[in-house]
């Protein structure tokens, strides 16, 4: 079963890699920014609670899905670049097991 879930995930990580590719931006921001959701970990500064909240609503698919359609209504380039790069990313954590977080530690995630 998680490898069926990995496939799905990365399947996902194609699907955003194709939406990408309908954006007007060069190819190279998609490497360049795949990593800026990974600054939500920031939040782990003010403690476990505060860095799993903050790193989740980051990572929470619904956030790049919502901000996709915000983005698809305003006719805003940047705004769907943003949601492509957050769904993107969370696709391919998961891919790797980095689900969302509890509150109670970093590595304790709804993958594990």
């Amino acid at each position: 079963m998680k490898n069926l879930v990995r496939l799905e995930e990365f399947m996902f990580f194609i699907l955003s890699i194709f939406m990408f590719s309908k954006l007007d931006y060069a190819w190279w921001w998609m490497p360049i920014l795949f990593l800026v959701p990974d600054l939500g970990m920031l939040g782990y500064v003010f403690g476990t609670e505060t860095g799993a909240f903050v790193y989740n609503v980051i990572h929470h698919r619904g956030l790049s899905i919502a901000s996709y359609i915000l983005g698809s209504l305003l006719a805003n380039q940047l705004i769907l670049l943003i949601a492509v790069i957050l769904f993107s990313h969370s696709s391919l954590d998961r891919v790797f097991d980095y689900g969302l977080k509890y509150g109670d530690d970093f590595k304790h995630t709804h993958l594990s």
